[in-house]
This record gives structure tokens, C-alpha cells and sequence, in this order.
């Protein structure tokens, strides 16, 4: 087991809880076509302005939410404020583009944040720092605006010393009227030509506001500013092993989707498949990672069948095996052919992930003199086991698999 480098923000609790919800919601729900709709529809703020009119979640049901996250094991969740087109989901005093001025009225981020915390799920907060609606945001390489014919007009008199203070009266209101705020996700800088990173942002000033108003809190890495990184946050992809940064390893959560965008999309058509979402979260932990697996709400303000789906894949797994991936991590030892390793904080279990079911024999290496006890997770049924001069451990296996998508076994270690 790695020991990553100390972070400035309390992190004990997320390497132990491991497996979080993740929450794109915003207007983008309503054309239903991926959350970067109006960057890749080149909208201008006129033609995207139909869905802030017409914005009513009618359906709306955090507490529903909350229970699908807490049955599916997720101890904490972060949830959009503010995406990347400027709206808000809550009642800022900062600009009107708010969900309170929409036909919906009401602040619906702390309706979440009630619903969440309620059920002893831990609640992060997601702020991008990127806003193609605010008129003082200069229009660069990834704005919606970008290849307008007047673009050079459009930006002038744009202050990015404006929008830099807005920010932060954001962030104060984010970080100070909603109570315990246990995470706060920047998303995201893109330095370079015709770009932005952390002058731009002023990094350094929004991350001393978030630890003075939050001392406890997390932040993540995107803000161009790796003294301020306390998480790093591999997107949509699986890393190979614990995440290192410097030669050093860190801290990390991959974030992932169940389909191919964050936002409600409608035709999206490449949702994973109950074995890919476990074999996700196992992957993940036995990398030494958390995993933020996201949903994006509806226009109407619930979750689809697909999403619903997808979280009772994880509710029925982790009932009979959450005990392999809370308070666990990477294993230094050899994992068995096909299979991934998970072991507890004291080193006294370790978890065998079998992702392809072999037939009858499980072999583990240098390890049988360890061994006291085997036993399925699911069941806690015993598995015989023998051990040969080198050490070499032999799980006699039942031909048939567990009706589980990813097995476990469990051993018990000297």
C-alpha cells in the first residue's frame, strides 16, 4: 500500500468512504444534447435563452436522489452550482441567472444539499470557472462565441478582473450558506494561447477564500495551481495503477459516466453494462482511487429508467461486498490471472475480485502461508483451499459462478 503526500484538506474520510454521485444538472437538460450544447451548437446567449424561460423540474425529487445514491453505497456527492453556460442552482445574489427566476422559483441546490446530508451522505459542491453567459467573461478558444463574425467587438469592454470578483462572491455565498462543505470542484483551466489558467482565475485567491471559509474542505486539481491540489481527477478514463504526479503518488478520484455525457442526453446510446460498472468501482479502489460516477436529471428534474438501472447494479452489489471497497486500497501483492485485489487499512483481509470466472481452481501466489480462512463475500460461504511448498495458495472454486456480476473472495490473513 502507497502512502500519498499529505494534503491540506481533510482526505481520511474520502480514501475510506471511496464511491461518490456526481450530479450535471442544469439548463442543458432541456435540449437534452450533451451539457456542452451551447459551446458545440455555437449558440449566442439570445438563442439559448428559450431554456432559462421555459425551466420547470416539475418532477423534482432530491430525496428520491438521495435514497438511490445511499442505497447504491455513494457516501458523498458534488453537484453542479454552476456549469460552464453561467446558470445557477441556487439563489446567488450575484446575477439574475439563477433558478429562482425561472418558471421552477425555487433554489433547488439547497433542496439537494438537505436531501443528501440528511441520509449522511457527504456534499461537494462543483463551480466551473468557466461561464459563457456572464458578460465579462472575455471570449477565448472554448467559448460559444468563438467563431462569431464580430467576435473581436463582442469582447470589448469584457473585465476579467469583474468576473474574477464575482467569482468569489460566488464562492463566499457556495462556502458559507450551506453549511459543512466537504468538497468544492473547480472545473476547469485551459491555459495557453488564447486560453485561461490561474492568473486568469486568480487560483491562488479562490483557494485561500475556500480553506478560510471551509478549513476542512477538499479541493480538486483543475485550478492551474498544484500547491492547491489536494485530489487529482482523472476524467473517463481507468488508470493502470495509483496515480502519481511528480513521482509521487496522490490522492485521486476518476470520474465517470454511466452513458457518454454528464448532462441529460436523450439519444445517448452507449450506457455501460451492469459488469462494466462494477468491475469499474473494483478497478478503481484496487488502484488506490475513489470513483465519482455521475447522473444527469431530466428537464423534468428526476432521474431515467437507464440512470435508475444503473444505480441498483450498484445497490445489489454492494450489499453483499461494499466491505471490499470501504476503508480499502491497492494490494502490493500479484493478483490472480483475471481478477483484482483489494485489501482492508490493517492488512488482515484481502479481497480477491474475480472478473473472469475460472474453472474450479484459483491459484494465488506467495501468499498460502498467510491464509487462515476463505470465504464468498456474498454469502459468506467457505472455500477449501490448499497450499503447496512454494507457498502457492489453490481456492477450490464451485464449477458454476455466483449469481453476482463480480465475485469476491475474501481472505482472511495471519
Amino acid at each position: 500500500m502507497l502512502n500519498p503526500k499529505p494534503t491540506k484538506g481533510k482526505t481520511d474520510w474520502f480514501v475510506r468512504d471511496r464511491f461518490g454521485m456526481f450530479i450535471h444538472w442544469g439548463l442543458y437538460a432541456m435540449p437534452a444534447r450533451h451539457e456542452w450544447v451551447k459551446q458545440r451548437e455555437e449558440m449566442t446567449d439570445e438563442q439559448y435563452e428559450p431554456f432559462f424561460r421555459r425551466f420547470n423540474p416539475r418532477r423534482f425529487d432530491p430525496e428520491h436522489w438521495a435514497d438511490l445514491a445511499a442505497a447504491a453505497g455513494m457516501k458523498y456527492m458534488v453537484i453542479t452550482s454552476k456549469h460552464h453556460d453561467g446558470f445557477c442552482l441556487w439563489d446567488t445574489q450575484h446575477t439574475d441567472y439563477k433558478a429562482t427566476n425561472t418558471p421552477w422559483g425555487k433554489d433547488l441546490l439547497k433542496a439537494v444539499v438537505e436531501a443528501f446530508r440528511s441520509r449522511g451522505i457527504k456534499v461537494g459542491f462543483y463551480y466551473s470557472l468557466i461561464d459563457w453567459h456572464h458578460p465579462d467573461f472575455t471570449i477565448d478558444r472554448i467559448h460559444a462565441l468563438r467563431n462569431h463574425p464580430q467576435r473581436e467587438q463582442l469582447n470589448v469592454g469584457r473585465d476579467m478582473s469583474r468576473y474574477r470578483a464575482y467569482m468569489k462572491k460566488q464562492v463566499r455565498e457556495l462556502l458559507s450558506n450551506f453549511g459543512k462543505i466537504d468538497i468544492i470542484w473547480y472545473d476547469f483551466s485551459y491555459p495557453g494561447a488564447d486560453g485561461k489558467g490561474r492568473d486568469d482565475w486568480d487560483s491562488a485567491g479562490l483557494e485561500a477564500l475556500s480553506r478560510s471559509l471551509q478549513p476542512d474542505i477538499i479541493i480538486n486539481n483543475r485550478l492551474d495551481l498544484p500547491s492547491a491540489a489536494d485530489i487529482y481527477t482523472p476524467e473517463q478514463v481507468q488508470p493502470r495503477g495509483w496515480v502519481h504526479v511528480d513521482g509521487e503518488p496522490v490522492v485521486w478520484e476518476t470520474c465517470q459516466t454511466f452513458s457518454g455525457s454528464w448532462g441529460y442526453h436523450r439519444d445517448e446510446a452507449t450506457w455501460k453494462s451492469p459488469g462494466q460498472l462494477i468491475r469499474m468501482l473494483v478497478n478503481t479502489v484496487a488502484t488506490g482511487g475513489n470513483l465519482l460516477m455521475n447522473v444527469g436529471p431530466t428537464a423534468m428534474g428526476e432521474l431515467d429508467a437507464r440512470a435508475e438501472a444503473a444505480l441498483r447494479v450498484y445497490e445489489n452489489w454492494m450489499n453483499g461486498h461494499s466491505e471490499a471497497i470501504y476503508g480499502c486500497t491497492a494490494s502490493a501483492l500479484p493478483a490472480p490471472a483475471d481478477c483484482r485485489l483489494t485489501q482492508n487499512e490493517n492488512g488482515d483481509a484481502l479481497y480477491c475480485h474475480i472478473f473472469a470466472y475460472p474453472f474450479k481452481h484459483l491459484y494465488m501466489d506467495g501468499i498460502g502461508d498467510r491464509i487462515e480462512y476463505a470465504e464468498f463475500l456474498h454469502d459468506g460461504s467457505q472455500i477449501h483451499f490448499s497450499v503447496d511448498e512454494s507457498k502457492v495458495a489453490r481456492l477450490e472454486l464451485p464449477v458454476v459462478q455466483p449469481p453476482v456480476e463480480v465475485p469476491v473472495v475474501k481472505l482472511h490473513l495471519r
